[in-house]
């Protein structure tokens, strides 16, 4: 399966007239946050395939609506929000997991707290997230003999892909995570590339970890 990663910047080469051209052979698409979700509705209405995504540190105003956090009255709100995510056409996986194809996927999104704005995490915070997702883990293990295939994140592992400045610095909870859950990828953003030497993809135990800031395409055996 050719899955397209996206995050943190509206690529060209994305959003082009050409992409239905470019990236014709990709059944999947994968957003690591920090986008608008405008952008993710013209992926989604130009390749007509699925998109995951979550949420990063940035473009955030819609936020509280996935979460069910809107200050709307309740009945309007859930019509709004129903309304709302069609029109956008792609599926939120923040703290949930989807079986998409023979793909195993989970979702994690937000960065390291830092200055204590919105989708901020400690590492205890980040690791009760995950410790809430274990159970359907687990059963994936039980049912297809694996935990996960793909973990997207916004953030990457600490030591892996990361900064020394505070805001960009990695999970080590992402760290437990492949060491206790082994999943295929971790694919995440937040890490902005801009020479074309820099690493995108880290071999971690046994995970790869992949970079997919702008764009990447992946070729993933189901």
């Amino acid at each position: 399966m050719k899955v397209l990663c996206v995050a943190d910047h509206i690529d060209p080469l994305v959003y082009s007239t050409q992409v239905k051209n470019r990236f014709r052979d990709v059944q999947l698409v994968l957003g690591a946050g920090d986008l608008p979700l405008e952008y993710y509705s013209f992926i989604v209405s130009s390749l007509n395939v699925p998109l995951l995504f979550i949420f990063g540190n940035h473009n955030l105003n819609e936020l509280e609506s996935y979460q069910g956090k809107s200050a709307t009255p309740p009945s309007r709100a859930v019509e709004e929000t129903y309304r709302f995510r069609n029109s956008v056409g792609a599926t939120y996986l923040e703290d949930r997991h989807q079986r998409q194809g023979k793909l195993l996927i989970a979702g994690l999104g937000g960065s390291i707290k830092y200055n204590n704005g919105d989708h901020q995490f400690t590492e205890l915070q980040m690791l009760i997230r995950i410790l809430k997702l274990a159970p359907r883990l687990w059963w994936n293990k039980l049912i297809h003999g694996r935990f996960l295939d793909i973990l997207l994140t916004h953030a990457p592992p600490r030591g892996i892909h990361d900064r020394e400045d505070r805001p960009h610095w990695g999970f080590k909870a992402f760290l437990t995570f492949m060491k206790w859950f082994e999943p295929r990828y971790l694919i995440h953003g937040h890490i902005h590339l801009y020479e074309l030497n820099e690493v995108r993809r880290t071999t971690y135990l046994k995970t790869e970890v992949v970079n997919c800031y702008d764009h990447l395409v992946l070729e993933i055996d189901e």
